[in-house]
């Protein structure tokens, strides 16, 4: 055989089966262009997922904003009402040393308890710091003394004015004597 007859053989071939190479091209287009419109698809809808996402932690910090605003609210109020409330411990704190004024010693008790509790409903909480390590975080030192106890070394030895929380946030903090 000579070459002439081996081309012609196969271009015979390829006029019998045209169909074959054709299919097997648009079958290799089609996969292409199905595949880049997946690729596509998924890029988008990772798109929407992210934006999804980052939509739903928005109104969720909004929120967590929104309550925290709600709850600390009344603070410039209620940090103007403690000096108050320390006026009272002051008085009571006098009273129980007259005995004479034991009627009015019960009803300043009545009124500084109600106080007390309307503020607590407003979310006021008072700081426990008397026995406590003493923390930079929560407490206002004023002074240092001696403490013949070595246990009480760096904790809080006398509380001078209580601190003060609203909701899970220091209002005042406290100042105290701490022991060295």
């Amino acid at each position: 055989m000579s070459k002439k007859t081996k081309i012609e053989d196969i271009k015979e071939e390829a006029l019998k089966n045209p169909i074959e190479n054709i299919q097997d091209t648009d079958i290799v287009e089609e996969v292409s262009v199905e595949e880049t419109l997946k690729n596509e698809l998924g890029k988008e809808k990772d798109k929407f997922l992210r934006l999804f996402a980052e939509f739903e932690n928005y109104k969720k910090r909004t929120a967590r904003e929104r309550l925290d605003l709600i709850e600390t609210a009344g603070s410039s109020i209620m940090l103007s009402i403690l000096p108050v409330l320390d006026d009272f411990e002051r008085a009571l704190n006098h009273i129980e040393d007259d005995k004479e004024a034991e009627e009015l010693r019960k009803g300043v008790v009545l009124i500084y308890q109600k106080l007390l509790t309307t503020l607590g409903q407003r979310g006021l909480k008072e700081m426990d710091s008397k026995g406590k390590d003493f923390d930079s975080e929560f407490h206002q030192a004023l002074t240092e003394i001696e403490t013949p106890d070595k246990k009480m070394k760096g904790k809080v030895v006398d509380v001078i004015e209580k601190g003060y929380f609203i909701g899970e946030k220091i209002l005042r903090h406290a100042k105290v004597v701490v022991g060295k």
